[in-house]
């Protein structure tokens, strides 16, 4: 099978693989928040904060919109579409391998000849 490459999915996955990132992602999850009450939680420098953000919005799963002088963040979870197409066409095509396999024990077990104990 060829490996298919998405640049939606693969920034998505790039964005999802931080511990950092998730985080900001679960708390966005409560509703848009602020910059600066994203980056409360995280020990580290505001702009190496804003480096995370700057990859969530590449990714699409976040916006922000500058009201004032104040930033805030929305999640936007349609852009988790192209990663749960790809999971849910990878979880389709192991479970049928899995029935395959399963499949394939059985008639092995079914066809096994008896043995006979001496």
């Amino acid at each position: 099978m060829a490996n298919q490459s998405h640049p939606n999915l693969d920034t998505v996955f790039q964005a999802l693989a931080d511990p950092t990132r998730r985080a900001v992602i679960a708390q966005l999850g409560e509703g848009p928040a602020a910059v600066k009450e994203l980056a409360a939680p995280h020990d580290m420098a505001l702009p190496s904060f804003l480096k995370h953000l700057d990859m969530l919005e590449r990714s699409g799963l976040v916006r922000s919109q500058k009201t004032g002088r104040v930033r805030v963040c929305t999640l936007h979870p349609e852009a988790f579409q192209a990663a749960d197409t790809w999971l849910d066409q990878q979880r389709r095509l192991w479970t049928a391998r899995i029935d395959r396999m399963a499949t394939l024990a059985e008639a092995l077990e079914r066809d096994r000849p008896e043995r006979t104990h001496k």
